[in-house]
């Protein structure tokens, strides 16, 4: 059984920065599946915004590439999304993912 838990969303002005954390149950479950982070805006479909395999390969949407950045701290089983120059279109609801299980997802408010 796969758990993930995401913390670390917040109210933030435009172009600041927030760092999301996502904690992933079980060393096997961490190192075996790929994790991803989507987000869900009002009126929107969820979307993938970043992913990263076991080994490391990273993933992007093309709309934060440049400013998301995606890491793994392998000995806290750990997954965080370091967000950088927010816009006001990255307000979302942002959830982790592995295994087709789902985080209960953190509120991420970006004023203008």
């Amino acid at each position: 059984q796969v758990h993930l838990v995401e913390s670390g969303g917040g109210l933030v002005q435009a172009g600041g920065s927030l760092r999301l954390s996502c904690a992933v149950s079980g060393r096997a479950a961490f190192t075996t599946y790929v994790i991803g982070w989507y987000r869900q805006a009002p009126g929107k479909e969820r979307e993938l915004v970043a992913s990263i395999r076991p080994g490391g390969t990273k993933n992007y949407a093309d709309s934060v590439k440049g400013r998301f950045t995606v890491s793994k701290d392998n000995t806290k089983s750990t997954i965080s999304l370091q967000m950088n120059s927010l816009k006001s279109e990255d307000t979302a609801v942002y959830y982790c993912s592995a295994a087709g299980r789902w985080g209960q997802g953190t509120q991420v408010t970006v004023s203008s």
